[in-house]
Formats: structure tokens, C-alpha cells, sequence
């Protein structure tokens, strides 16, 4: 295939990467599995632009993006937009979207893997036509990240310690709000303090990523009003991977979800793919099944066939 690689040398672990030097390994890795790669590196603020640029192309078949979740998410959007494949290399502090794919932590372990691997068929979402990878949410996790982008921080490290402080926070001044959804022919309103909805449903781990991006169904988690203590609960709940047992959270398994909040506050936010936005007064939700081609590890797309093969039987 003819690929062009993107790296973000502010994202992540690319801060204290040799650039040049993974820039050359990259194009000798690709170009010794038989394809045409070219690689560049970016600044945070010039690679979407590039991306964007380079998949209106019609002499490329893809793009291999490195960096955080946030320029793993536009990557995506616009690959699929353009419907091309893409390559993820995990640059960032959480990498939620390549543990989803498999891909190696790793970054120069994660170049031989995509180099030699195959494309894939996953599913992607949209909010309000906006792609996302990971989820959309609204209370909690907002809040969270609002009170996170409070505190300056330059490392993984400051990152993990703002977020911890912005995580007590949420748990001392938890939000509370009316919402109305519509899913699977049920319609319902509720007092809640947090609404997600995930591209696939999550998995059972500490992160909240989605094991299989192929179910063909949204994740959709609303918890109902919670004090300190159920917030401390439900954090518990979310390190074991045990959301889907506290009693609290109502799942949901939707192709499609509409939203409406009926008493929306001016400043209020949601979380799209990390990025903290303005909330909308309605929000529909869809799962756009197969329609984003990835890179994978050679021989994963059969095994995952088999693994959902057999589940049913267990």
C-alpha cells in the first residue's frame, strides 16, 4: 500500500523520543514489508491540518497516525471520512483505541506490528455527526476534565497527578441533571449525575475501552444521582472493571441513542474522545458498523472471528 505516517512530537511519548531517528526506522520498517511510507513529523498544532490535507488524496491508501487519544481520534475521523485505512501508534498516556485494536504499547514494537499487518473492518460512532473512537459523556466525566484542564501540567506524570486531583474533586461536588433518551423502542426520563455512550461496549477493565470494536452496538451507561460516597463506590467499580455490577449504572446495548437535556445550562459540557466541548440541547448518537478500516496484527481479524465464534457456545 501506499501510507504516509504521522507523528505528533508533542504527543506523549514522543516527547522524549529521538525523532529523527524513529522517523527513518518507520519508513525502513514499512518499506521492508513491501510498501511505499513516507514519514513526517509534526507539532500538535500542524498535524491534523496535514492529515486532512493528505487523505484528500487519491494516490494514497491510508495513514499511519502516532500520538495521544486526541490525535488518534481526528486520525480516525478522517480516515474514515475519506475511507482510507488507518494505523495506530500508541504516543499517548492512555492509548485507548490501540488496546482496543491490539496494538503493541510499545511504539517501536507497534511499527514492525502495523508494517506486516492487515486491514480490518471496525465499527466507529458519531455524535450529532461529530466521529468518535472511545465515547461520549456528560456529568461526571465532564466535570472531571474541566476541573483537570484547570491545572497546568507538562509531562504523563502531571498529567496522571491533575487528574487524580480533578478525580477527588468530582467525588466532593458531584453534578446532578435531567436527561431524556430514546433507545431500543424505549423512551424515559431520569435524574442522573452521569450519561456515556461508547463505541462498543466497554470492556471489563480498569481503563474502559472496548475489547471488540465489531459488536454492532453502542455502550450506554446512565448512573443515577450519586453522593460522595457513591461516587467513591462507582470509582472503585471502574478500577475492577466491575461498572455493569454496581447498582447504580443502568447498560444499555443500542445501535442508536437520542438524547435531549431538558434544562441545559449555558456552560455546560460533555466529552467527546477526551476533548471537553460545548453540550448540546440534543444529542443523537449513532454506530456506524464496520466502516473504519484499521491496521491490525497479521491473523487478528480471524482470531477475534473465532474468539466471537465461540462465546456463545461458553
Amino acid at each position: 500500500m501506499k501510507l504516509v505516517g504521522f507523528f505528533n512530537r508533542d504527543g506523549g511519548t514522543f516527547k522524549t523520543t529521538d525523532m529523527l531517528a524513529y522517523e527513518k526506522r518507520a519508513e525502513a520498517a514499512f518499506r521492508d514489508a513491501g510498501h511505499d511510507f513516507e514519514a513526517i513529523v509534526f507539532s500538535g498544532k500542524e498535524i491534523i491540518p496535514a492529515m486532512e490535507r493528505a487523505a484528500k488524496r487519491d494516490d494514497i491508501d491510508g495513514i499511519v497516525a502516532g500520538g495521544g487519544d486526541g490525535t488518534i481520534s481526528a486520525a480516525a475521523s478522517i480516515a474514515w471520512k475519506n475511507g482510507i485505512a488507518l494505523g495506530v501508534v500508541p504516543a499517548g498516556t492512555m492509548n485507548l483505541f490501540a488496546r482496543s485494536l491490539r496494538v503493541p504499547l510499545d511504539i517501536w514494537q507497534a511499527l514492525d506490528v502495523l508494517a506486516s499487518g492487515e486491514i480490518d473492518n471496525v465499527d466507529i460512532a458519531s455524535a450529532n455527526s461529530r466521529p468518535f473512537i472511545h465515547q461520549f459523556s456528560a456529568g461526571l466525566h465532564a466535570r472531571m476534565v474541566r476541573y483537570r484542564n484547570a491545572y497546568s501540567y507538562r509531562s504523563r506524570l502531571g498529567k496522571i497527578r491533575a487528574s487524580t486531583k480533578a478525580a477527588l474533586g468530582v467525588i466532593f461536588n458531584p453534578p446532578e441533571f435531567e436527561v431524556e433518551f430514546e433507545a431500543v423502542g424505549m423512551r424515559e426520563r431520569r435524574r442522573v449525575s452521569a450519561v456515556s455512550v461508547s463505541n462498543n461496549p466497554f470492556g471489563e477493565n480498569a481503563l474502559l475501552y472496548a475489547d471488540n470494536l465489531r459488536s454492532g452496538e453502542l455502550g450506554f451507561y446512565t448512573a443515577n444521582p450519586l453522593k460522595p460516597l457513591g461516587v467513591a463506590r462507582l470509582a472503585i467499580d471502574m478500577l475492577r472493571g466491575k461498572v455493569r455490577e454496581n447498582a447504580d449504572v443502568m447498560v444499555m446495548h443500542p445501535a442508536e441513542v437520542r438524547l435531549h437535556f431538558p434544562k441545559l445550562r449555558s456552560k455546560a459540557n460533555c466529552v467527546i474522545d477526551g476533548e471537553l466541548l460545548p453540550l448540546q440541547r440534543d444529542v443523537l448518537i449513532r454506530l456506524h458498523p464496520g466502516e473504519l478500516k484499521v491496521l491490525v496484527k497479521q491473523g487478528l481479524a480471524a482470531q477475534v472471528n473465532a474468539d466471537e465464534r465461540r462465546e456463545p457456545a461458553a
